[in-house]
């Protein structure tokens, strides 16, 4: 076998120093390096206790070894790492997961001080209801929950902003004719417009009562669904612009070359795993394209064929929905920002056979089981999926 090498600082906590926030990982220790002396940073922190608004956060998936700390069995859990030193994360941390037994007296231990700890607890339960730590959602989210937390801690680009709106637009505009009116009362771009900013607010507002009595919901039900529904048309953006990036590392995958020794079982090893992450995201793919899938024929209901019922029991079951579409879609979002970070665009594509190993291997783990083999896009899906034959990528990276 050979001999692994030394450096991973990209694997381990002191790689965060270089990075924001991603759908997995929340580095508030970034956050507070590129905010000093802002008013507004000041002003409305993440979390009250200093130590803590120094955190990692991360959207973890939880190996078999660690399931027994939970009363309950689950997937995914949120990891709160506060380091030692937050100018230096290579220096390592303390660390607990939310929800797991005695995670509060931890939490207290940790925190330093019992001040405002209700409002830290609770907002780490709000985090913790999340699939993912997605910038946009994440902000949609605590502002429901009445968190006041600055905008710097929301790395969401006025450009990306810009293009959500658009995408939005698009989506909602047959919408709009059954609640507003068409263009009574003002242009129809200008009704859209109204609509999507109300959407995208994140607030109550009685101009959403057209909407509501066209969908025939009540209260948390609507409150409920509506931003569920917001979470549908953010991940549905996502995916847009997530799939060219993910083809981007199917390609690099065949590209890449190995360097330095080589270990005949650790290269079967390699093709093997290669062959599994590639299936993977394929088929998570597949997955997230298949529940949008069931958004689009609610909304087809409603827009085109005035069923308004349908759409309302979509929204009534989205919920539950959108926790895993977050999770997959997460999944393979972590690929993507992972692999452009460890292989920079312009930069050689190479790497040692053992690190190419860990990363597949992190990836492999990371997509779950990938009892998909036969990666197909659903009925009239506009998103492309490769020939798994692909998926002998790595091989030929590696033979």
């Amino acid at each position: 076998m050979v001999a692994r090498a030394q450096d991973r600082s990209y694997r381990s906590l002191s790689g965060l120093e270089r990075t924001a926030s991603t759908s997995r990982v929340l580095n508030l220790a970034a956050v507070a390096s590129q905010n000093v002396g802002d008013a507004e940073y000041e002003s409305a922190p993440f979390f009250k206790a200093s130590s803590l608004n120094g955190a990692v956060i991360i959207k973890h998936r939880l190996r078999a070894d660690e399931q027994y700390i939970f009363e309950a069995a689950k997937r995914i859990s949120t990891k709160v790492i506060i380091p030692f030193e937050r100018t230096d994360l290579g220096l390592g941390g303390r660390s607990l997961f939310v929800g797991q037994r005695g995670w509060q007296e931890m939490l207290y231990q940790l925190r330093g001080s019992s001040e405002d700890e209700a409002r830290d607890i609770s907002l780490l339960e709000a985090l913790d209801e999340l699939p993912s730590l997605d910038p946009f959602l994440l902000r949609e989210h605590l502002k429901r929950r009445d968190f006041k937390i600055a905008n710097c801690y929301f790395a969401i680009s006025p450009a990306d902003l810009e293009r959500m709106q658009r995408f939005v637009s698009g989506e909602i505009s047959k919408l709009v004719d059954l609640a507003y009116g068409g263009g009574k009362g003002g242009s129809p771009n200008a009704n859209i417009s109204k609509l999507v900013s109300l959407l995208l607010s994140g607030q109550d507002d009685t101009r959403l009562e057209p909407l509501r009595l066209t969908l025939g919901l009540e209260g948390e039900n609507f409150r409920e669904g509506i931003f569920s529904w917001k979470g549908f048309l953010y991940y549905k953006w996502v995916l847009n612009s997530l799939w060219p990036e993910l083809r981007e590392v199917l390609a690099e995958l065949s590209e890449i070359k190995v360097v330095g020794p080589r270990d005949y079982e650790m290269m079967n090893q390699v093709k093997d795993v290669g062959a599994r992450v590639n299936q993977a995201i394929l088929g998570q793919v597949r997955k997230v394209r298949t529940t949008l899938q069931v958004y689009d024929d609610a909304f087809a209901e409603l827009t085109q064929a005035g069923n308004p019922m349908a759409f309302r029991n979509f929204l009534l079951k989205s919920p539950e929905m959108f926790i895993t579409l977050g999770e997959r879609t997460g999944m393979v979002s972590h690929i993507a920002s992972f692999w452009r970070y460890r292989f920079p665009k312009g930069r050689p594509l190479k790497v040692e056979l053992d690190e190419l190993f860990d990363i597949l291997q992190d990836f492999h783990q990371g997509l779950g089981e990938d009892d998909d083999h036969k990666a197909k896009p659903p009925e009239g899906s506009d998103t492309e999926i490769p020939d798994p034959a692909n998926a002998e990528a790595v091989s030929r990276a590696v033979g």
